[in-house]
Parts: C-alpha cells; sequence; structure tokens
C-alpha cells in the first residue's frame, strides 16, 4: 500500500508542472493586459509610464523566461504579489478566501453523500415503487434546473418574502456584538442557501449513479449466492452489494474535489461571498496574473488530490488494487 502511494504521489509532480504550463501560456495567450485597466481608461498616462508598469510586473520578458521565474517561486510556495492597487501577497488572498469555499463546498458534499447513498440503494431494491418513480422525476427535474435561476427564485422566497434567511454575506452587520452561539447560528443561516442549492445540484446525479450501481450489483452471482444461503437481506445489501455499488461513486466524490473552486464561482457571484470562485472570477477579469495562477495551481492540486483520494478508495474498498 505504502508502496502504490509512493508511485501515486511521484506521478503528480510532473502532471503538475504540465498543467502549470499550460495554464500559464493560455493565461497569456487571452486578450488583453493587467496595464489596460490601469492605463486605456487614463487618458493622461503616457507610453513611458506604461512601459514602466510593462516592466514593474515583468511582463517585458520573453514567456519562457517569466514561466521559468514564476515556477522558481512555486517551488518556495511563493507566488508572488497582486496586480491589484492593493499589492497583497497572492498566498494572502487564497489563504484569506479559501476556508470559505472549502467549508460550504465540504459541507454540500457531505450533505450530498449522507442523502444520495440511501436513496440510491432503497430506489434500486425497491425499483419500480412510488417512492422509486418520485426520485427519478426528482432527478429530472435536478438536471433541467438551471442552478442560477433557481438561487435566485431561493433568495425572493427565503430572503425577500418570508424573510427567513439572509441573501448575501457569511456574516450580519452585528456579528461580533453576538455571543459564539449568536455567532454560529448567524453562519449558519448565511450558509444555509449556498449549502443547499450546491448539493441540491449534485444530489440528483449522485443518487441516480447510486441506483444505477447497485441495480447492476445485486444481479451479480455472488449477490445470488449470498441469498442461497439464506443470509437476511439486509446484510446482502449493506455487506455485500454496497461495498461494490461504491466503488464508482468513490470516483465521482474524488472528480468532485477540483469543483471546490470552480463550482463556486456562480454561487460566490450570487450570494456575494468572499470565497476562491469570486477572487478567481474578479482576477480574470482584472487580468490578475499572479492570482489567477494562484487559483489555477490550487485548482490542479485538488484535481490531482482528488485522483489520488479516488485511487486510495478504490485501494481501501478493493483489495487488489493494493497489491499492484
Amino acid at each position: 500500500m505504502l508502496t502504490y502511494l509512493a508511485k501515486r504521489l511521484a506521478m503528480m509532480v510532473p502532471l503538475l508542472i504540465g498543467i502549470t504550463f499550460i495554464s500559464f501560456l493560455i493565461m497569456h495567450l487571452a486578450p488583453g493586459s493587467p496595464t489596460d485597466l490601469a492605463t486605456d481608461l487614463n487618458p493622461k498616462v503616457s507610453e513611458i509610464a506604461k512601459e514602466r508598469l510593462t516592466k514593474l510586473y515583468g511582463l517585458d520578458k520573453p514567456l519562457p523566461v517569466q514561466y521559468w521565474n514564476w515556477l522558481k517561486r512555486l517551488a518556495v510556495l511563493d507566488f508572488g504579489r497582486s496586480f491589484a492597487p492593493d499589492g497583497q501577497p497572492v498566498l494572502a488572498k487564497i489563504a484569506d478566501r479559501l476556508p470559505i469555499t472549502v467549508t460550504i463546498n465540504l459541507l454540500s458534499l457531505a450533505l450530498v453523500l449522507v442523502i444520495a447513498v440511501p436513496i440510491g440503494v432503497y430506489s434500486a431494491t425497491h425499483r419500480g415503487s412510488i417512492f422509486d418513480q418520485a426520485t427519478t422525476v426528482f432527478v429530472f427535474l435536478g438536471f433541467a434546473t438551471p442552478t442560477f435561476w433557481l438561487a435566485l427564485l431561493c433568495m425572493i422566497l427565503f430572503g425577500v418574502v418570508l424573510g427567513w434567511l439572509p441573501i448575501s454575506g457569511i456574516k450580519s452587520l452585528n456579528h461580533d456584538q453576538l455571543s459564539w452561539a449568536g455567532q454560529l447560528l448567524d453562519y449558519a443561516r448565511h450558509l444555509a442557501l449556498p449549502v443547499l442549492l450546491s448539493a441540491f445540484t449534485s444530489l440528483a446525479g449522485m443518487s441516480r449513479y447510486m441506483r444505477g450501481n447497485m441495480l447492476e450489483v445485486i444481479r451479480q452471482d455472488y449477490v445470488t449466492t449470498a441469498r442461497a444461503k439464506g443470509l437476511p437481506e439486509r446484510l446482502v445489501i449493506y455487506s455485500h452489494a454496497l461495498r461494490n455499488a461504491l466503488m464508482p461513486v468513490i470516483t465521482i466524490l474524488g472528480l468532485s474535489v477540483p469543483a471546490l473552486i470552480g463550482g463556486s464561482v456562480i454561487f460566490e457571484s450570487i450570494f456575494a461571498i468572499p470565497g476562491m470562485g469570486k477572487l478567481f472570477y474578479d482576477s480574470v477579469m482584472a487580468r490578475d496574473y499572479p492570482v489567477v495562477m494562484g487559483g489555477l495551481v490550487i485548482g490542479a492540486v485538488l484535481t490531482l488530490v482528488g485522483n489520488l483520494l479516488a485511487d486510495l478508495g478504490y485501494a481501501l474498498v478493493d483489495p487488489r488494487v493494493r497489491s499492484k
């Protein structure tokens, strides 16, 4: 198992370098420049000032030199400084925003897992029942409903009409004056809509995957043999069949890790949540290359870690993988 883990970790290094190189190249091929926002909208800025600003950002050097300098800083976990007027270190910006995004998405992922797996198992073991048909309709609605449209409807209903939940930010203006229990409740009220909506988009697909896997597994010969031996149906389903049906779900969960950033752009923009998704979107629009590359590196690492966790999950579920 340790040898398998060491091989997987060694493969991650060249993959990460390749991902960052392609991302760096594509980012610089996009139209626009970080100096455009500071110079084009100001008619008093001279060409000499533009050249000095370009040199200050290091954009006057060839792309291979720029990438090599950035890669050397990355080796010591130095993501550089933002091109924004505040000039903050990129790592400080990411460290300030990442916990919010991770918290929201881990809560939604846990909610999906807790709800989708029992729904999928029950639908598979009660195929054709009213519950199975109802969940099928729910799945179609989940796939067909635009996320941003549903988010706006929920904001109008629960935030404006009923006034039950706040519709922006992660804390109230009087948050610091509340007790610790009041602060926790304030966070929960602000995160309720983003977490539930984020979970809704994944719940439909995950429950359907679980149902399909479970239907395939319970038709296998070893399940028929277990039933022929007289084992209780509950033991057959949850001890023999469920473990094998979870293997494809593990892969999906591993691939869901990169969505901790990418999938947060919509929710954080709609609900004005200061997380990684909104930071990445604002940085792309401002051509803030250091912050964009920092977000891409975090996304690439999450992708590789997600694949690694999926492989380790396979190894835990299937002993044959450990011997490879």
